[in-house]
């Protein structure tokens, strides 16, 4: 009688486990981990990449830094010409802005982080959000890269460092 008991939880177990685990959709996973999906509510329709989803490189397939007609010296006079600092000693951190470049040098679908010095999640002030935002998709000129003659869609990425709610340093 104990063992049947036990059987008949046992399979009892089984059985909603089953059902349940069927009754879900599983999510697909991307690629990679960081590849940016288009977002229909937040990504500009006109932006499209050139090559397919399973061809957008990755900035650790390219072997460059920031890949840029002007060099990054105009990456940077651009940032330190139109952010306006935030006077906030509680702003403090980074903010990586991460985006594709496609065939056609233009940037779109733009992901924001936001971390404090110890890497753990921060949310910044939107003004200083949405000014390094505003910025990075202004910037025109992102290169075309190309590989076996063929132009391709590559991510890229800017972090910025943020003390006191000043912008104090932009990588890579």
């Amino acid at each position: 009688m104990k063992n049947s008991l036990i059987a008949l939880t046992a399979l009892g177990v089984l059985l909603s486990c089953r059902f349940d685990h069927g009754s879900e959709k599983e999510a697909p996973y991307l690629r990679w981990v960081g590849d940016i999906e288009h977002n229909n509510a937040i990504d500009k329709v006109a932006f499209t990449i050139c090559n397919g989803e399973e061809q957008v490189f990755q900035y650790f397939n390219i072997g460059e830094g920031p890949v840029y007609k002007n060099e990054k010296p105009t990456i940077l006079n651009t940032f330190h010409s139109q952010y306006k600092s935030v006077e906030d000693t509680n702003q403090n951190g980074l903010i990586r802005i991460r985006f594709i470049v496609n065939c056609q040098g233009q940037a779109g679908r733009f992901r924001l982080i936001q971390s404090d010095n110890d890497y753990q999640p921060f949310e910044f002030d939107k003004y200083i959000t949405t000014q390094l935002l505003e910025i990075t998709k202004r910037i025109k000129g992102w290169q075309i890269l190309y590989k076996d003659g063929v132009a391709v869609d590559y991510y890229m990425y800017l972090i910025f460092k943020i003390k006191n709610g000043k912008l104090i340093e932009i990588l890579p």
